[in-house]
């Protein structure tokens, strides 16, 4: 930030992060009304409790979030997600009796 509160035309431009998503979004036909879930991969949560003498170097308190330098971010379009459960197939039948 250069001491300026508008907002930079790189980001918005379409070489720029969010261009770049806008554009993304354009390819896949996704609406501005869609709904959406954002998720964060490549993460570890601690799940050991080290009590409250431990090696802050090596041990992390349970329940604390850490991101891999490869984290990456998931973003799933609900609306257009084509759950449908699998259903048995009435041709096969069953090689033992019960």
């Amino acid at each position: 930030m250069h001491g300026n509160l508008e907002p930079e035309e790189t980001v918005m431009s379409s070489g720029g992060m969010l261009g770049q998503f806008a554009l993304a979004l354009e390819k896949l036909g996704w609406d501005s009304d869609d709904e959406i879930e954002v998720s964060i991969g490549g993460s570890l949560v601690s799940g050991i409790d080290v009590g409250e003498n431990y090696n802050e170097k090596w041990q992390s308190p349970k329940g604390t979030v850490k991101y891999n330098k490869d984290a990456f971010i998931v973003i799933k379009n609900k609306n257009r997600n084509p759950y449908v459960p699998s259903q048995p197939n009435p041709d096969l039948k069953a090689h033992h009796d019960e």
